[in-house]
C-alpha cells in the first residue's frame, strides 16, 4: 500500500504543471513618482504568489548582479541601462520605456534578446486608431511628426489607420528648434489632428510649449501618450500608467508560461481628457468612460 501511495504521488508531480517561484531585484531609475508608484504595485500584486520582491532601489543599491536574485525587473531607461551593463546573467523584465528606447540600449549593450523581456509604453496602432475614431468621429486626417527614432514605426501606423478609414500624413523632424517648427508648421494644415508618440528627439521638455502653441494657433488638437501632456494642453492621451505595467508584470512573473524574449504591448490602458482643451477649439468630445466602453466594445465585437 504504501508503495502504490508513494507511486501515486510520484505520478501527481510528474503531470502537475511546474510552479515558478523565487526572489525578485527590483532596479529602479528613480525612488520617487511613477517609480514608487510601479514599485508598490508591483509588491501588492505578487502578495500571495511564490514570487516576492526582496530588494529594491536604484541600481547601485540594489546589489547587482544580483546573484541571490532569480529575476531582475528594471523600471526605466537608465535601469535597464545599469543592470545590462552590470554582467548579470539573470532574466529581466524591463519596463515604464519607450520601445525605441529599449531597442537603443540593447543595441549599445550588444546583448541577445532571449533573456530580457520588455513591456514598452508604446501603444499599439491598433488601439490608438481606436481611439481616435472614438475621441473624434470624422476627423480621418492623422498626422505624425517623426524622426530617426520613429521612422520605423510609419508603416505599422499607416497600415493599422488605413483598415478602419484613417489617413496618415506625416513630416521628419531633425534635432533642432527650427526644423521642428518647419516640420510641423508644414503638416499642421494638411491634417485634422496632430498624434504624438513616444519620442525623445522631438518630444522633449523644452519642445512641448512650441508644439502646443503651434497646434493651437492653427486649430489642431494634439493626441498625446501622457496625462502630463494633456495638463499641459494637449486635448487627449491615451497612455498605460506605472500600476497597470506592474500588473501586467507581475501576471508575467506568475503567469505558467515562459517569459516571452523582446519588446511586448502594454496591456491595459487609461484615458485623459482635457475639455477645457476641447471648448477652446470648438470641438464635441465624448467623457473617458464613454470612449473606453465604445473601445472596448469594438474590441470585442472584432
Amino acid at each position: 500500500m504504501r508503495r502504490l501511495a508513494l507511486s501515486a504521488f510520484i505520478l501527481l508531480l510528474a503531470i502537475a504543471p511546474a510552479a515558478w517561484a523565487g526572489s525578485i531585484a527590483l532596479a529602479l531609475s528613480d525612488d520617487s513618482g511613477p517609480y514608487a508608484e510601479f514599485s508598490a504595485t508591483l509588491s501588492d500584486a505578487l502578495q500571495g504568489s511564490n514570487w516576492s520582491v526582496k530588494r529594491s532601489g536604484r541600481p547601485e543599491a540594489v546589489g547587482l548582479p544580483a546573484p541571490r536574485a532569480d529575476l531582475i525587473v528594471t523600471a526605466g531607461s537608465e535601469a535597464l541601462r545599469k543592470v545590462l551593463a552590470s554582467g548579470t546573467t539573470l532574466p529581466v523584465i524591463a519596463t515604464l520605456l519607450p520601445r525605441q528606447s529599449y531597442e537603443r540600449i540593447m543595441a549599445e549593450a550588444g546583448r541577445p534578446r532571449s533573456r530580457v523581456t520588455a513591456i514598452t509604453l508604446d501603444q499599439p496602432a491598433s488601439r490608438q486608431a481606436s481611439f481616435l475614431r472614438h475621441l473624434l468621429p470624422g476627423q480621418k486626417r492623422i498626422g505624425l511628426l517623426l524622426s530617426e527614432e520613429t521612422q520605423s514605426a510609419v508603416g505599422q501606423f499607416r497600415q493599422s489607420f488605413s483598415a478602419v478609414g484613417l489617413m496618415l500624413d506625416s513630416e521628419n523632424s531633425e534635432d533642432n528648434t527650427a526644423s521642428l517648427l518647419a516640420a510641423l508648421n508644414g503638416l499642421l494644415p494638411r491634417i485634422n489632428v496632430l498624434l504624438a508618440i513616444p519620442d525623445s528627439t522631438i518630444y522633449k521638455r523644452d519642445n512641448i510649449k512650441a508644439i502646443l502653441v503651434t497646434s493651437y494657433r492653427h486649430q489642431r488638437p494634439v493626441v498625446a501618450y501622457s496625462a502630463a501632456f494633456v495638463k499641459a494642453g494637449a486635448l487627449a492621451a491615451l497612455y498605460s500608467t506605472p500600476a497597470q505595467i506592474a500588473s501586467q508584470t507581475a501576471e508575467l512573473v506568475v503567469g505558467p508560461a515562459p517569459l516571452p524574449a523582446g519588446a511586448i504591448a502594454p496591456a491595459l490602458f487609461a484615458i485623459s481628457v482635457n475639455q477645457n482643451v476641447a471648448q477652446a477649439l470648438g470641438l464635441a468630445i465624448p467623457d473617458e468612460i464613454t470612449i473606453r466602453q465604445g473601445m472596448l466594445a469594438e474590441r470585442e465585437s472584432r
